[in-house]
């Protein structure tokens, strides 16, 4: 397996596989768990795009933001499930890179560099609040249940925010195929329904590998805002997918309307009220990519390691904006697309209303509300943005 080195290199490997997984994205979506996507995450694992932030001085490309962003966003306008499974890895890349001592980054970036995934379990049910944690280390041993767990079910190490006896909030990684360790498939959503995103149960498990820093809610500003570029690329990828797909379907598929004849049209992308929407939605689907590619730029600039808080809040808010516009826009397409391609592009052997479920349970991971207020507070009032890593 050969790894992309350069920003060119990864961006010509994930229009390749972008090319692969588009075929099959329909159907993935229609099996949702009752089919794990072996094939299509073996095309990931092997791709080589996995290690491509892994830093230079302990093996990788070290290739930064700008080059995540556009990896992300292409393969997410073919298969957002599949682009979505690696977002947690790549975080936990970048935590290891700033967190890890050198054993604990040379264990575990190794099988990255190899192809292997770490997948998340993060989040819980049931508590009062999002950081509300169950999940506990005691003596070494793991033991909680853990829900939304993508990418745990077919990687090889799992990391898994915890309490210590303490109380002190930590982040273990274990192997996913440790003993105690049990993921399911009991993922039913309307969206994103190939992540399998399942609950996890840990029950005694050996822990080696220990970080300080738990959880998403935890991750310091700068770590947490390349997660949430991330989250914007998919969003953003899926709002081009709905886009392409509604644009072939205008051009081979869609008859114009009663009325667009009447005015004169003879192919459905000749009525001016198709040409007005599809215009209009293909600027704003534009503007979402290039807010991404803004952000990934100040991210880039900035650095893992911010230099003080201003600069930690300049990526945060740039970030912040990207997921916010693209969030909507995805949505947007999503809907729009049957607008513009009429009541035949609704048959479920297209299976179009992906894009929209796809986008609706992905844009509501964290609220998109929120955001244009802090962007708002910064601008207005000079108030510096929380610094955690969901914004």
């Amino acid at each position: 397996m050969l790894v992309p080195r350069t920003h060119e290199e990864a961006v010509e490997t994930a229009r390749r596989l972008a090319a692969e997984l588009a075929p099959g994205a329909a159907q993935r979506d229609r099996d949702g768990a009752d089919v794990v996507p072996t094939e299509a995450l073996g095309l990931l694992d092997s791709s080589g795009l996995l290690a491509i932030t892994v830093p230079a001085s302990d093996g990788g490309p070290g290739l930064g933001p700008e080059t995540l962003a556009e990896v992300a966003r292409i393969i997410a306008a073919a298969d957002p499930a599949i682009a979505q499974v690696p977002q947690a890895h790549f975080l936990l890349v970048d935590v290891l890179a700033v967190h890890g001592d050198p054993g604990q980054r040379k264990q575990i970036f190794a099988d990255v560099l190899a192809g292997r995934r770490i997948g998340n379990a993060l989040a819980e049910r049931g508590g009062k609040h999002a950081q509300d944690l169950k999940t506990r280390v005691t003596d070494g041993r793991l033991d909680g249940v853990k829900y939304y767990t993508t990418g745990a079910l077919t990687s090889t190490w799992i990391a898994v925010s915890a309490l210590l006896e303490s109380g002190r909030l930590v982040l273990a990684f274990v192997p996913r195929d440790a003993a105690g360790v049990q993921v399911d498939t009991d993922w039913d959503v309307i969206g994103q329904r190939a992540t399998i995103s399942g609950t996890a149960t840990f029950t005694a498990v050996p822990v080696s590998v220990v970080l300080d820093y738990a959880s998403a809610y935890e991750i310091p500003q700068q770590l947490g805002a390349r997660a949430q570029l991330y989250h914007a690329a998919i969003e953003a990828g899926i709002a081009g997918g709905a886009l392409a797909d509604a644009r072939s379907y205008l051009r081979e598929k869609a008859r114009p309307s009663t009325e667009a004849v009447r005015a004169g049209a003879s192919r459905a992308v000749e009525d001016p009220h198709v040409m007005y929407r599809y215009g209009r939605l293909a600027s704003r689907v534009r503007a979402a990519s290039a807010l991404l590619a803004s952000a990934a730029s100040e991210l880039a600039e900035i650095g893992l390691v911010p230099a003080d808080a201003d600069a930690a809040a300049r990526g945060s808010l740039a970030v912040a904006a990207a997921k916010a516009f693209a969030s909507e826009v995805a949505v947007e397409a999503g809907s729009e697309l049957f607008a513009l391609c009429g009541t035949s592009s609704a048959a479920s052997k297209y299976d179009f209303d992906r894009h929209w479920r796809n986008a609706r349970t992905h844009s509501v991971h964290d609220p998109v509300d929120w955001k244009y207020h802090h962007i708002a507070a910064y601008e207005l009032a000079d108030v510096l943005p929380p610094n955690h890593g969901q914004l």
